[in-house]
């Protein structure tokens, strides 16, 4: 639209952060029977929004139930066996999507484990368990991808970090601390790097979220789960655990081309807990 005075503006009502025609790949995608994870609520958000996705698990059944909840709620979606620890894997996933779609315009990778214990308590297998999942998927996928999104001279690539990549969060997880730090330093690196090549990468930083995983992997740090519910709900200024769709929507956006000009950022969503004071 352009007005009297010849200025040119968006056209009014245009949906927020539409995705339409993009191709998506979603690694840890899963979704468990025990609710919605990150990862299938960013794939079902994605094919919302008029993505077609892929959604890539290492337990295909979860990514096969995701896939199964887009297709019935009207979107297009297929699922994808990956184990991101192994480069291979990833290459042969990388290699699948662009066979049949000739490109891939958004990558989020999603997967990630909390692995309890210091320096002291971890077994070197333990740590190098978490290196591998945390953050060697990342430089997979990164590795693969980069080369196809450079050639089409442009994409999205979102990470998914966590509140304890930049301070403690009240669990003894060493490792998680570390790969998550990481993983945000090397979301920042690789942006710059890759900006040239009209290829955005960013990194969303959940703060205390409700999703099933707190319930597998975190309870057991809580006397019972309902204490952890209630501290967890209660450590955020917003007074409350964040859901698992506002990650996907702040994903989402940062997704599509409302966010054009942002790269190189670990957003947080985190209700202002990563604002509050230690002391």
């Amino acid at each position: 639209m352009t007005d009297d005075l010849g200025l040119t503006a968006p056209p009014k009502n245009a949906p927020a952060a539409p995705l339409d025609g993009k191709i998506a790949l979603v690694f840890g995608a899963g979704t468990a029977p025990d609710g919605w994870s990150n990862g299938g609520a960013i794939a079902l958000t994605y094919a919302r929004a008029g993505a077609t996705v892929i959604c890539g698990d290492i337990d295909i059944a979860a990514a096969t139930r995701t896939a199964d909840c887009i297709t019935a709620d009207g979107g297009d979606a297929t699922a994808l066996q990956v184990d991101i620890t192994t480069e291979d894997s990833v290459a042969a996933a990388v290699s699948s999507v662009i066979d049949r779609y000739h490109r891939v315009d958004i990558v989020h990778n999603n997967v990630g484990v909390t692995q309890m214990g210091s320096p002291v308590d971890l077994t070197t297998e333990q740590w190098r368990r978490a290196l591998d999942i945390n953050l060697t998927g990342v430089f997979h996928s990164l590795k693969y991808v980069l080369p196809h999104m450079r050639t089409a001279k442009s994409g999205s690539i979102i990470n998914t970090s966590s509140l304890a990549a930049i301070r403690h969060t009240g669990l003894p997880y060493s490792s998680y601390y570390a790969t998550k730090a990481a993983v945000n330093h090397l979301t920042a690196t690789s942006a710059v790097d890759e900006a040239p090549h009209g290829i955005r990468i960013n990194a969303i930083v959940p703060g205390v979220i409700d999703s099933p995983l707190i319930y597998r992997q975190i309870a057991g740090q809580y006397a019972s789960v309902e204490d952890m519910v209630a501290a967890r709900n209660a450590v955020a200024p917003i007074g409350r655990m964040g859901t698992v769709w506002e990650i996907a929507n702040a994903a989402r956006f940062l997704a599509s081309d409302d966010a054009s000009y942002i790269t190189g950022v670990c957003l947080a969503v985190d209700g202002g807990l990563g604002s509050r004071c230690m002391a």
